[in-house]
């Protein structure tokens, strides 16, 4: 157990150093063949949904700050195949605003104030670990402009973790 928790903390420490030392477009990397990145994931579901598998490897490649402009324009076609009838959502964004939004797949962090994915007034301003990410991307993508289209579509029904998340660092649930 101890191994295991020192492997843990070690890994840990290797990431937190290497953030700290690396601006925006820098990748993170690691000088040791067993790891690499595989998908961009800044915010979750986004990079599933949006880019197709033919773009998937250009995408997961290319730096934060360059993916809008490379990929807002598929990101839009998709939306509007996914929701023909789009014409704003609940933050006010037409099609076109609310794919170069996606199209950066970073996870914004507020560093003052509310940390949260949407709560109706916040936006973007982090993750909370409650936060319902899936129903928010699908309230943005099929709710309307006042969050109440689709109702069918506009979440996931999934209101709650079947265990409660710690006080404390991890703060994950305990495992079952």
């Amino acid at each position: 157990m101890k191994s295991i928790l020192k492997t843990g903390f070690l890994a840990l420490t290797v990431m937190a150093l290497s953030f700290t030392a690396c601006n925006e477009d820098d990748p993170i990397t690691i000088d040791d063949s067993r790891y690499m990145q595989e998908d961009q994931m800044g915010r979750p579901a986004i990079n599933t949904v949006f880019v197709s598998a033919g773009d998937k490897d250009g995408f997961n490649v290319t730096t934060p700050s360059k993916q809008g402009a490379a990929f807002a324009g598929k990101f839009n076609d998709q939306l509007l195949a996914l929701n023909p009838a789009y014409s704003t959502n609940a933050l006010g964004l037409d099609a076109a605003t609310f794919t170069s939004v996606l199209a950066t797949d970073v996870l914004t962090v507020s560093t003052q104030g509310k940390t949260t994915f949407f709560d109706g007034a916040n936006v973007l301003t982090g993750r909370a670990l409650a936060d319902d990410v899936i129903s928010v991307e699908l309230l943005l993508i099929f709710g309307g402009p006042e969050g109440t289209g689709n109702p069918g579509l506009a979440d996931d029904n999934v209101d709650a973790n079947d265990k409660a998340f710690l006080n404390t660092f991890p703060y994950l649930a305990t495992p079952h």
